[in-house]
């Protein structure tokens, strides 16, 4: 394989989140073929993406690695300068600090309007959002991750109601979340659950009114003062829920394993 082929398989598995196997590919391919900047940086970017302080540290180490052969790598630069950017300047001032001269040198190399560019406009955008804007940065993640959960549900009830999903590339991953999905609802046990996923918003609705229905009931009939036992009718909602999520992991370790298989037969072909 040449370090084109590892780059190609790292970007393929760096977008299905195998953070730690694009690691191992990239180690892989700088001990087999020598060094590289691209490979350098795809292991920089999967240590940085862990997001933890010794992550960052490794990722550090391969940036700065790749640069002492490619100081004008404008991948590797920009890459760095990211990580520079997001460091904490109270616990790793000496990193923090190396963003203004790589700031200077990735605008010596990229002219405006190019991508590099327009990535270091992003990152410095970031770098340099407030409290709020860091809270709304926050809440579009987890309105984006909601949307994804209400697609993904979306789906396997379309497959419920066709009874099955058709064949599918093994390396389809919205489609293997459906598969998945179906198999972790499947049995006579999970039919509540499988018609909660066809229903969601009704299931919801109904969940509600029954919460409200519950505790006011208890309180007024005096069995309590203040009730939260009709809360409890959420728990089967939830299940359903978190049966979906589980599909989507499994189903992501079910492609990432088909990406390697593919890659493990087209090393054994060539």
């Amino acid at each position: 394989m040449t370090h084109d082929d590892y780059a190609v398989r790292c970007e393929e598995l760096f977008a299905l989140r195998a953070f730690s196997k694009v690691r191992s590919l990239a180690e892989s391919g700088l001990s087999e073929l020598g060094p590289d900047p691209v490979l350098y940086r795809w292991l920089g970017l999967a240590h940085a993406a862990e997001d933890e302080d010794d992550h960052d540290a490794e990722a550090e180490a391969a940036y700065t690695a790749g640069l002492a052969r490619w100081p004008d790598d404008l991948g590797l630069l920009v890459s760095y300068l990211e990580l520079c950017l997001r460091a904490d300047n109270w616990t790793h001032p000496r990193r923090g600090a190396k963003a203004d001269p790589l700031k200077e040198r990735i605008a010596e190399l990229a002219p405006p309007g190019s991508p590099e560019a327009a990535r270091v406009e992003d990152a410095l955008g970031w770098a340099g959002r407030g409290y709020w804007q860091d809270v709304r940065a926050k809440a579009d993640t987890v309105r984006a991750d909601q949307a994804a959960q209400t697609s993904h549900s979306a789906d396997v009830a379309v497959a419920l109601e066709q009874g099955g999903t058709a064949p599918a590339h093994p390396e389809d991953l919205r489609a293997a979340e459906v598969t998945a999905a179906l198999e972790l609802l499947a049995g006579p046990w999970r039919a509540p659950l499988r018609l909660m996923v066809r229903h969601r918003v009704a299931a919801y609705v109904a969940t509600f009114v029954l919460v409200l229905a519950t505790n006011k009931a208890l309180v007024l009939s005096g069995t309590l003062s203040y009730s939260v036992w009709g809360w409890l009718w959420y728990v089967p909602v939830l299940v359903a829920d978190t049966k979906l999520k589980q599909a989507r992991r499994l189903a992501r370790q079910r492609v990432i394993a088909a990406t390697e298989a593919r890659h493990a037969e087209t090393a054994a072909a060539d």
